[in-house]
């Protein structure tokens, strides 16, 4: 039997497209070029320590950062003051939601999730519970969206916090953050959202979305790997963060440590470049996406995509090819760069946590690929990774005695497998 990587593609490769070819952006995304710029000479000559106030390096890499602050706080409707510098998006879930629970421990000691949730606010909220704290794991319907109903029962008169992330890693599904919001500010509890995957591609504004607190990281946005930021509402109402790293005192008592001033210098760059170019690129990535799953659902049966189209990222397309096995399909596409379930756990060939969430199958979980479209995509190679994901799966098919079975008219799901 052939494996997959071994039979000869017929697909040939366009005019301009080098491979391989990169569309994994959820994972992380290449630096832009204006970016890098904007950073190197923080590297070099304009070194100075942030925090030095008694010389001129000092002062200009706290003008640097101060800068940076206003360019993220632009770009999500905040002001400069209200942003907070971290090491990314896993120790901004971290500092909101443990500093948070610690803050306001004497009014409560309830918090509302979802199960869909990225795994550093998952974990986080199961080292609190075996702090004391209860954590109400909201399930999700099978477009990927909570039910708002769902939340409103959920909360009581302990609880303290909700998290729910803005858009999904995986699936891409935007969760309907503003009504969430609002449902928090009636009940008098804080609102905290993941918005790694939603800032910069989809418009964010924490106070027409009532979001007390938000997480940001560079990475998905075309800056640097190992900065991110928080954002922490100062009034109506005023949100206190208890710091979980102790020392000099850094970004208002609520996270010291030494800034990463040219980190911080492009997480300020790339916000701008997507406050201005936003609109633009998200009509541009919807377009890519919207011809890649065409060209699939017109070449190949069984498959479908995973999470709502209504509700979703521009760049996201998250498809389950149905009798072929994830693994084997990422093996015959080994030139191009995409994900079978979400990357921070793909260790484990377990499937995917939030496709299970949704309903699926774990045959469906298992053949599903997430395509990250991004801004350095293109046309042709859209052209080029549908035509090759076709002819693999059509290969991959062609030695499944499950999808002759189904060809022929069988329903797999009356069979009694004989166990051996």
């Amino acid at each position: 039997m052939n494996s997959p990587s071994t039979f000869a593609s017929q697909v040939e490769v366009p005019k301009g497209v080098s491979l391989p070819i990169y569309m994994d952006n959820h994972a992380t995304s290449p630096l832009d070029p204006r970016v890098l710029e904007a950073m190197m000479p923080y590297f070099t000559t304009k070194f100075g320590n942030a925090a030095s106030r008694n010389h001129s390096f000092g002062w200009e890499a706290e003008a640097a950062v101060e800068t940076a602050r206003e360019q993220i706080a632009a770009l999500i409707g905040a002001t400069a003051k209200e942003i907070i510098f971290t090491s990314g998006a896993t120790e901004s879930n971290n500092l909101a939601i443990k500093g948070i629970a610690e803050m306001y421990r004497e009014r409560g000691n309830h918090i509302i999730t979802q199960v869909t949730e990225h795994k550093a606010v998952l974990d986080t909220c199961k080292r609190l519970e075996k702090h004391g704290y209860r954590v109400t794991y909201l399930p999700v319907k099978a477009d990927g969206l909570i039910d708002l109903e769902d939340l409103r029962r959920s909360m009581d008169d302990k609880t303290i916090l909700v998290t729910i992330m803005a858009a999904n890693n995986e699936i891409g599904v935007l969760q309907p953050i503003a009504e969430i919001g609002k449902l928090c500010h009636e009940r008098g509890v804080l609102f905290h959202t993941d918005a790694v995957q939603a800032v910069g591609k989809v418009p964010v504004d924490v106070i027409a979305d009532n979001i007390d607190v938000l997480s940001i990281s560079a990475h998905k946005i075309y800056g640097p790997k190992g900065v991110g930021a928080l954002y922490v509402r100062r009034r109506n109402p005023r949100v206190q963060i208890a710091a979980q790293i102790d020392g000099g005192g850094h970004e208002r008592g609520m996270r010291s440590g030494t800034l990463n001033v040219p980190g911080i210098v492009g997480l300020g760059k790339a916000c701008e470049i997507a406050r201005e170019e936003m609109a633009a690129e998200a009509k541009f990535l919807s377009g890519l996406r919207d011809r890649l799953k065409e060209k699939l659902e017109a070449n190949l049966d069984y498959i479908h995509v995973n999470g709502s189209m209504d509700h979703r990222l521009p760049g996201n397309l998250n498809m389950s090819f149905v009798y072929v096995e994830g693994e084997s399909l990422l093996m015959g596409i080994n030139d191009i760069a995409v994900s079978s379930g979400s990357a921070c756990t793909s260790a484990t060939l377990e499937p995917s946590y939030v496709l299970k969430a949704l309903g699926l199958g774990d045959d469906v979980a298992h053949s599903s690929i997430r395509f990250g479209l991004g801004r350095f995509n293109t046309q042709a190679e859209v052209d080029y990774v549908a035509d090759k994901v076709i002819e693999v799966v059509r290969h991959l098919r062609q030695l499944s005695p499950l999808y002759e079975m189904v060809q022929d008219g069988i329903d797999l799901t009356k069979i009694q497998w004989a166990a051996h």
